[in-house]
């Protein structure tokens, strides 16, 4: 393995995403052993020439050598590529370059909500950007709505089926629902509540495409996968609670929550 050496990585050490890419990088060689640091504890030599923000917003490379600091998805760019060369026309063609910048950012922004942590008093955190919390609500929106259509045509001894449309409305109708309640009872934590829920639908969703395959696998008897679906349902439950706990929210939410599902239920068969 080529290593880059003399550069410094600096993650964000309260992301685990972050903290499991950054590291095997320097597990792989690709990155010296101590070509990695938290921008929570930059070095006092590298500490000038970094733009904080931008670092919390996008990883920074620090160049220890020259003091060129390359951002975001760059810094992967220049990482890889001195590894794997061959790719470097790749990561110099514009195109690719601006659709995999748009991509790193999309994760990026959302990064605190896909996967929670709590966050040290203080610290410098990534700029909110409503065009890409949006961008992840719909995208969740419509990846859970999908599975949990395909998903239907297993419980129709259970629940009757309805139109092809029926879960995305549902799953919209959530998003206004408790979009609606947490506004009214903490409105700062809106976006970042809406972003929290949806990841809980979105890997609930991805867990029912496990029901999915054991159906094309094996055509089991129609109460395992309601009882499969009910379990996916109560882990996320159990992942909505802990979630509100690192929000401060309390009882509320996760109550509401589970309201919406039983009222969407009780309406689906009276319908």
């Amino acid at each position: 393995m080529k290593t880059l050496n003399n550069h410094v990585i600096l993650y964000d050490e309260e992301c685990p995403m972050c903290e499991v890419y950054t590291k095997a990088f320097v597990k792989t060689g690709m990155l010296a052993v101590n070509g990695r640091e938290s921008y929570q504890h930059t070095p006092a030599q590298i500490c000038p020439l970094v733009d904080q923000q931008r670092a919390a917003n996008e990883i920074a490379l620090v160049n220890t050598e020259s003091g060129e600091v390359t951002y975001g998805i760059k810094s992967l760019f220049k990482i890889i590529g001195h590894v794997i060369p061959f790719l470097k026309p790749l990561f110099a063609f514009r195109p690719f370059i601006w659709l995999m910048t748009k991509i790193y950012a999309f994760i990026s922004y959302n990064r605190k909500v896909i996967i929670p942590a709590v966050t040290k008093p203080n610290a410098v955190q990534p700029s909110f950007k409503l065009n890409y919390r949006i961008a992840y609500l719909l995208f969740t929106w419509f990846l859970t709505a999908f599975m949990l259509t395909k998903y239907a045509c297993l419980l129709t001894d259970f629940v009757p089926l309805g139109g092809k449309y029926r879960e995305y409305f549902i799953c919209g109708g959530q998003i206004v629902f408790q979009g609606f309640l947490i506004a009214i009872y903490k409105k700062e934590e809106l976006w970042d509540y809406l972003g929290h829920m949806m990841t809980i639908s979105f890997a609930g969703s991805l867990m029912l495409i496990a029901g999915l395959v054991i159906n094309l696998l094996f055509n089991l008897n129609p109460i395992f996968y309601i009882i499969y679906f009910l379990m996916v349902a109560g882990l996320m439950f159990l992942e909505h609670i802990r979630r509100s706990k690192i929000l401060k929210l309390g009882w509320l939410m996760s109550i509401t929550w589970v309201l919406y599902r039983l009222i969407v239920l009780a309406l689906i068969f009276t319908a």
